[in-house]
């Protein structure tokens, strides 16, 4: 195919870190940085918590080399898991954690499959890069488990967060 006959690419969704406007209103305009956004996938059987920037893309350690359903039959006796996407702000006080959202996710390492709702993926996490806290689904162990992580993480970010995190999950 000759470069005349080539289809023209589309600008799709953009990535990238910084500013990406940088003083000048041409390219990148629209374009969405998530360069304070951090995926932490949490354990619900073994109550553990760890960031896992692969989970960004859909490559997490938990996401790699399953094939992902909207069907929960398919994951069937699989482990429960909570992608939960934490915002960082800043204020005269210094960094807080501004956003945070949990995803449901299954995986059956058995089967090779797993259950998430790619959508309700990405709308938590533009949730929390909107400054919502959306916990109050998650169940009360596993609560526990994220207000611990993020405590031990940096304190003082826990405590110049609203008190709305602080008293959804404890």
């Amino acid at each position: 195919m000759a470069n005349e006959e080539k289809p023209k690419q589309k600008m799709g969704f953009t990535i990238i870190k910084n500013d990406p406007t940088d003083g000048h209103k041409g390219y990148g305009i629209g374009s969405l940085s998530l360069e304070n956004v951090s995926p932490v996938i949490l354990d619900v059987e073994e109550k553990t918590a760890i960031v896992d920037v692969g989970a960004m893309h859909a490559r997490s350690d938990v996401e790699r080399g399953i094939k992902f359903t909207t069907d929960r039959a398919d994951s069937e006796g699989g482990k429960n898991y909570w992608l939960i996407w934490v915002t960082i702000d800043h204020k005269e006080d210094g960094a807080y954690f501004a956003g945070v959202s949990a995803c449901e996710m299954v995986v059956n390492r058995e089967k090779r499959r797993g259950y998430k709702i790619l959508a309700d993926h990405v709308n938590k996490m533009d949730k929390s890069m909107k400054r919502h806290i959306l916990v109050d689904h998650m169940d009360e162990a596993s609560k526990k488990v994220l207000a611990n992580f993020l405590q031990t993480h940096n304190n003082d970010m826990w405590l110049r967060s609203d008190e709305k995190l602080r008293q959804d999950l404890v």
